[in-house]
């Protein structure tokens, strides 16, 4: 089990985190949603280096040259409703990979809302057997919604490598999906990591709800 925070670098994706987070900002759904995008763009760009890559020859209109390609079979799998951006992002830079869905989903069972459940009620996938599985999350904020997602994923077959993508994460998630896949060949991939949770199981200071700042308030 590896952790990549591409944080502990500068680079763009600090604007784009930046104006996910701000609350101003962020009051537009359509940027909103862009940013989320971008920001998968990136993560599968720096997520591509770790692909195995085989010499291939290109034919150009004045001769042929050499350059090496990855050889790898992709399935990004997002949970849904958020994760849509965020997948779309990704699906941009890896536009010949699989695509599989997860609806996971809290039901509070208090009226605070400081009491759930998780709870998986769709899955939509290829064939994962011995494939690269991009598992995607913009927010994770437990572990709980990855965990799940990743037991019904399981049905689809076993992939050879699992890669963990979240914009922002808790520290608790890190630590509970760390032990929880310590056994695998798997990286987390973030943007950042918050350190706690509040009341409600949301990051802190993370930047509210993902779904609804993308598409609207639920009821």
């Amino acid at each position: 089990m590896q952790i990549r925070n591409l944080s502990d670098e500068n680079s763009l994706l600090n604007q784009f985190i930046k104006e996910i987070r701000d609350v101003t900002i962020q009051k537009d759904s359509m940027r909103f949603r862009c940013n989320v995008e971008r920001i998968g763009e990136i993560m599968a760009y720096e997520i591509s280096k770790t692909f195995p890559y085989q010499c291939e020859t290109v034919t150009t209109p004045l001769g042929t040259t050499e350059l090496n390609t990855f050889n790898t079979q992709v399935v990004i799998a997002s949970i849904l409703r958020a994760g849509l951006p965020f997948h779309n992002g990704m699906l941009h830079y890896l536009d010949n990979a699989g695509n599989a869905f997860v609806s996971a989903f809290r039901r509070y069972t208090d009226d605070n809302h400081e009491k759930f459940d998780v709870h998986v009620e769709y899955i939509a996938s290829p064939d994962l057997t011995d494939k690269t599985l991009l598992l995607c999350d913009p927010m994770l904020a437990t572990g709980g919604s990855m965990e799940l997602a990743y037991k019904a994923l399981m049905s689809k077959g076993k992939p050879k490598r699992i890669h963990i993508a979240s914009i922002i994460a808790s520290q608790p998630a890190i630590d509970f999906l760390q032990n929880y896949f310590q056994d695998t060949d798997t990286i987390i991939w973030t943007a950042a990591i918050d350190p706690k949770l509040n009341e409600h199981a949301y990051i802190v200071p993370g930047l509210g709800d993902a779904g609804d700042l993308a598409f609207g308030e639920k009821i």
